[in-house]
């Protein structure tokens, strides 16, 4: 998905673009992330977004959701879920970025002042926002999509917040039966006292 800074008018660009499953799995499967996170995407999103320029560079504000599954960590069975994202970035051109468009320190600071006084709305602050960095003509919103679900991805999933695991003796899932293993924890320390043979 490549937007052309050109194609950004006064009033904004509104962008409704499809997230298709081969991208969707390349970073869910570790093509992109070099690191294969357990979550599988299940069907394919829709990018909703909003661009406009501001202060020399663009600010861009963007959802979607990817419907996902992973295996629970306590059971293995696996978990659908919905994992929704969210994001506002200031996207700063290269040149910006590097100061090229300054002469000195002092024009540096007046644009940045300018920038704090002059760019916000309500209590929204164009310096709390993350910053990405492109090239000045043209923004790539792949790898922004990419970093983002990442980032939204949960760290474990439960197929239910009671879910009782898998029995560590025998395996079984202990939603779905009960079974007679001793699941009473033992200090491996006092382990070995288990085998000793009193004798009277």
């Amino acid at each position: 998905m490549l937007v052309k800074v050109d194609q950004i008018k006064e009033t904004g660009l509104k962008l409704d673009e499809p997230i298709g499953l081969e991208l969707l799995g390349d970073v869910l499967g570790g093509a992109a992330s070099g690191e294969d996170t357990g979550f599988r995407a299940t069907a394919p999103s829709t990018l909703k977004a909003s661009l406009r320029k501001l202060s020399g560079g663009v600010l861009l504000e963007a959802r979607f959701s990817v419907d996902v599954t992973s295996p629970c960590k306590r059971c293995v069975t696996d978990v659908s879920t919905t994992v929704p994202v969210s994001f506002t970035l200031n996207l700063v051109p290269e040149s910006l970025a590097r100061g090229d468009d300054f002469k000195d320190d002092d024009e540096k600071s007046m644009e940045k002042k300018e920038r704090s006084q002059g760019e916000s709305g309500g209590s929204f602050q164009l310096d709390d926002v993350d910053q990405e960095v492109f090239d000045g003509k043209s923004i790539d919103l792949d790898p922004i999509v990419r970093e983002q679900l990442l980032l939204a991805l949960p760290m474990n999933a439960v197929c239910r917040e009671d879910c009782k695991g898998l029995c560590s003796q025998c395996g079984a899932n202990r939603n779905e039966a009960t079974c007679a293993c001793d699941t009473k924890p033992v200090d491996p320390r006092l382990a070995p006292l288990k085998n000793i043979k009193l004798s009277n």
